[in-house]
């Protein structure tokens, strides 16, 4: 059975920021750290882009190769021992794709999610019926009722962000197609809907709609999440979920342009209250 690969989260991509940070002030080349101290060139690259957890040994050889001091020595080793944690995982998901546990993991992480959705409500505004409706129509063929159920339990897990201490801020553009589709019949959409009435007015929750009169914008070729975190070490992270499969963008120059185009939408959208009026108006047509 083929080794299951390390998962992305915000931690581990902290840690690895703080290794490229920490060879880079020591002046040193990953060529001239694998000739000192015998760790391949290749177990560097993986620890400083996030693509595995050091091992305690290797770590301490490094960070007394770069002279870090012991209390930054400590508080990267503590940093470090938390790298794996998905605290939100359930041992029952163990099967959900690696894509969707990372996004949850940074999700849950978060201090803000900006989310445009054209065709979708959004996953952390949907009613069990209503996701179970996209989860078993958007998962394929081969998909069995199991892993239907844990998509559904995964999704509806990750609005626990909103009952934390600190809820998540999220601010929901969506466009008017995502309000007119009919998923899982009439009666699933208006409950859909309802609940969006009702969760809208939440202080954590931002929800405008584009309407369809705005004509073509710039999110007509797909959605798009930005995620923002409470550490300012952390930088903003871009999500997008396509057939072609799931992409994270970190590149500065990613983040504006998405940064751009989400506030782009922001001001094409009609306001908050007009927003209300509109699904409002299509529970009316449901019903």
């Amino acid at each position: 059975m083929p080794t299951k690969r390390q998962l992305p989260t915000a931690r581990l991509r902290r840690l690895a920021r703080e290794m490229r940070r920490l060879r880079s002030e020591a002046g040193l080349t990953r060529e001239e750290i694998a000739a000192s101290t015998a760790i391949n060139q290749a177990t560097l690259y993986r620890l400083e882009y996030a693509k595995g957890r050091p091992q305690k040994r290797t770590l301490l050889t490094l960070l007394k190769e770069y002279g870090v001091e012991e209390a930054e020595r400590d508080a990267i080793l503590a940093l470090s021992s938390q790298a794996d944690e998905q605290g939100w995982l359930r041992p029952y998901h163990a099967d959900l794709p690696d894509e969707l546990v990372g996004y949850i993991s940074f999700e849950s992480e978060a201090r803000s999610v900006r989310n445009y959705e054209s065709l979708f409500i959004p996953g952390l505004l949907q009613t069990e019926d209503y996701a179970r409706a996209t989860v078993s129509r958007g998962v394929g063929p081969g998909v069995t009722a199991k892993q239907v159920d844990q998509r559904v339990q995964a999704r509806l897990e990750r609005q626990v962000v909103f009952t934390k201490d600190t809820p998540l801020e999220l601010w929901a553009i969506v466009d008017e197609a995502a309000l007119r589709r009919v998923v899982g019949g009439p009666a699933v959409m208006t409950e859909q809907l309802r609940h969006l009435l009702k969760v809208a007015v939440e202080p954590h929750v931002m929800l405008q709609v584009i309407p369809f009169s705005s004509g073509a914008h710039p999110g007509m070729p797909g959605s798009f999440v930005l995620m923002d975190f409470s550490d300012p070490e952390d930088p903003e992270l871009v999500y997008i979920d396509s057939m072609a499969g799931d992409l994270f963008l970190e590149a500065e120059e990613d983040v504006r342009r998405y940064d751009q185009i989400f506030d782009h939408l922001r001001a094409l959208a009609a306001s908050p209250d007009d927003s209300l009026n509109l699904i409002a108006s299509a529970v009316c047509e449901n019903t």
